[in-house]
């Protein structure tokens, strides 16, 4: 009875469900939005304009330039300087009068990169710059040597070759290591309206004591708002997900040489991991909601309740905590962790995600078997 009065109460108010639904829209289409950012950047730097001034000190190099893959030579402003400042250009490459004189002279020949190093959009195109610039002074550099009868390895010391052992799959992971943490927050925002109206809302209004007049026990009372904020709660959390992925599988993940193999199994994994975290983030915030006199005094705790969930997902950031099952009994610091193995092709034992599920579980009946005993105090239900 309490469970369906409560479900349709929170039907009924169409703005929280509207303001709900965009809250769980925005971590989605900020995660599209990012990464397609990313990859278009990443996409500029293979297919550049460079302004070059003083091109005409410099043919051969020049020619070299041209000759690379998706680079193309035009002429430089007049104030290269100013360009870049005033953000007309991304990268200008100043070259010197006496450029073909150090060549011919066998010392190093100078030249300018001016580039704004706090626009963060531009930083791949000015590596490339970089790199390229890099590419040919070794060049250079050899062919001095070869003159002189040198070997050109004899100037390098260590040939240093990179051996990656990460996947695909492992890579993708740590691009989207924020997705568990917001499948977190919103499976708190989505039980919060619910247990915040049904606590401090019932009681700013004068309602909660008359509904208590009824002859149902303060544990069901009380489980029944839990479980009420809880499913929409998780509705949110599938709604949040389902969208994300949709949005995700739209990115150019090609562009930032990633490919995108999140499976069905894997959501429904993660589905299996948060989804009782609703459940013990809804009996929290109908915990700490009972405490409060009104509606907004709920809110007010609330705002410093969210930081809680929170800390794991932004400490998992400098910290990874793949690999780490033995956390699953934890409380939302196990479903990062286990979250955090799905992600990246390894899913843990299904014995860790029965641990983790009953630990958030048994947490949450404790704070609903408390907050029914709360709900017997006089300062409790009187208290305004």
């Amino acid at each position: 009875m309490v469970l369906r009065k409560e479900l349709i109460d929170g039907l009924r108010d169409r703005r929280s469900i509207a303001s709900l639904a965009v809250a769980s829209a925005m971590t989605p289409l900020l995660f599209g939005i990012v990464f397609t950012l990313v990859a278009e950047r990443r996409k500029s730097a293979d297919e550049i304009a460079l302004p070059v001034a003083g091109a005409q000190y410099a043919p051969a190099f020049v020619d070299w330039l041209t000759q690379q893959t998706g680079v193309t030579v035009v002429p430089a402003p007049s104030d290269p300087e100013a360009s870049v400042r005033n953000r007309d250009e991304d990268v200008v490459l100043i070259i010197e009068e006496d450029f073909q004189n150090n060549l011919a002279r066998a010392v190093p020949a100078p030249v300018k990169l001016v580039a704004d190093v706090t626009r963060f959009a531009t930083l791949p195109k000015v590596n490339r710059v970089r790199a390229l610039v890099f590419t040919y002074s070794q060049l250079m550099g050899s062919l001095r040597l070869i003159s002189r009868g040198v070997a050109p390895s004899v100037a390098t010391a260590l040939r240093v070759e990179e051996v990656e052992v990460s996947s695909s799959q492992q890579r993708l992971a740590a691009q989207l290591g924020m997705l568990p943490l917001f499948l977190v927050i919103a499976a708190l925002a989505g039980g919060m309206q619910i247990a915040i109206d049904s606590t401090a809302g019932e009681r700013e209004r004068g309602s909660l004591e008359p509904l208590l007049l009824n002859p149902v026990p303060r544990g069901a009372f009380a489980a029944g708002k839990w479980v009420a904020a809880s499913l929409f709660g998780c509705g949110a959390v599938i709604f949040s997900l389902v969208l994300t992925i949709t949005v995700l599988r739209r990115v150019p993940w090609h562009d930032l040489g990633i490919r995108f193999t999140v499976t069905d199994a894997g959501l429904a994994s993660l589905l299996a991991l948060i989804l009782p975290a609703a459940l013990f983030l809804g009996a929290v915030v109908l915990f700490a909601s009972t405490f409060a006199r009104s509606f907004k005094e709920a809110q007010t705790y609330m705002g410093m309740l969210i930081l809680v969930p929170m800390l794991p997902g932004l400490v998992s950031a400098a910290y990874p905590l793949s690999n780490r099952p033995w956390l699953a009994p934890v409380p939302i610091v196990g479903q990062y962790a286990l979250a955090a193995d799905v992600l990246g092709g390894t899913p843990p034992r299904p014995m860790f995600y029965i641990v983790a599920g009953v630990s958030v579980l048994m947490c949450a009946v404790a704070l609903v078997i408390v907050t029914a005993r709360l709900l017997r105090r006089e300062t409790i239900i009187f208290g305004r």
